[in-house]
């Protein structure tokens, strides 16, 4: 008769418990599945069935007692860890959040906005285009899937232990905030500078000719001469999304501190 002892079950449920902790974290924020769109029980099935696939694979646990504060500590840690991996990809979709919101304010389509199903907040319709045609190509390009086998690395690369994460890495995280809006401005700067010499030729016109009623006409000629940018970056935004989804899972590697 096989006898399991007491240490012995709680070690098992260690390697199990532990690592589910990270991958729960990161399912919790990362985009796509840390959406609103997707229930929070599909969530838990979710990181459920990857922890089950990722378990057998993983370093070694460390034997702590799984009823104490070291315990708890290590669990604490492993959430912290996803948490940090799956916000650090979330920049790379709120980038063209951010460059759909700054073209839609200088076309003058800043008042036209709707609720992101996903987040459950209201953003412009132009960013919300955006949002969409970014996580059709995500899903398209696999980055999905690049995505989990960087995540997975992640548990060797920081293995679960009382550390968390370095110094570096949550700098590397803070840093890629500034990247954000540095990336998303030069994205929108070509429509932005467009539009800004159409004001500033109407605001000329105006000056030259004040009896003229220019803003009458100057709306919604900026309005059809942002949609006509915004067209023509449109041919050109496939390598810029890729440029953005490198640099994005670059910042997730650097996190980690690889």
């Amino acid at each position: 008769m096989i006898e399991v002892t007491e240490q012995q079950l709680m070690n098992l449920l260690a390697e199990f418990l532990w690592p589910l902790f990270r991958v729960a974290g990161f399912f919790m924020v990362v985009p796509i599945f840390g959406t609103q769109l997707v229930p929070q029980r599909v969530r838990l099935g979710v990181a459920l069935l990857t922890t089950i696939a990722i378990a057998p694979v993983l370093p070694p646990v460390p034997e702590v007692e799984l009823i104490s504060g070291t315990s708890f500590l290590i669990g604490a840690q492993q959430l912290l860890i996803g948490i940090a991996l799956g916000f650090s990809l979330q920049l790379l979709f709120q980038l063209f959040v951010v460059a759909g919101q700054s073209m839609a304010m200088q076309m003058g389509l800043g008042f036209a906005s709707m609720v992101d199903p996903a987040n459950g907040v209201s953003v412009a319709v132009l960013s919300q285009f955006l949002v969409m045609l970014t996580t059709i190509l995500f899903l398209s390009l696999n980055g999905h899937l690049i995505m989990i086998e960087i995540f997975v690395e992640s548990f060797r690369v920081i293995p679960i232990s009382t550390g968390g994460l370095a110094g570096e890495g949550i700098m590397s995280l803070v840093l890629g905030a500034s990247w954000m809006f540095s990336a998303a401005l030069m994205i929108a700067l070509p429509a932005i500078t467009a539009l800004l010499i159409v004001n500033i030729s109407f605001g000329v016109m105006t000056r030259a000719a004040p009896q003229l009623n220019i803003f009458s006409i100057g709306f919604p000629f900026t309005i059809v001469m942002g949609i006509v940018m915004v067209w023509v970056l449109l041919s050109g935004f496939l390598p810029r999304y890729e440029s953005a989804m490198q640099e994005g899972l670059r910042l997730m590697r650097t996190v980690m501190g690889v």
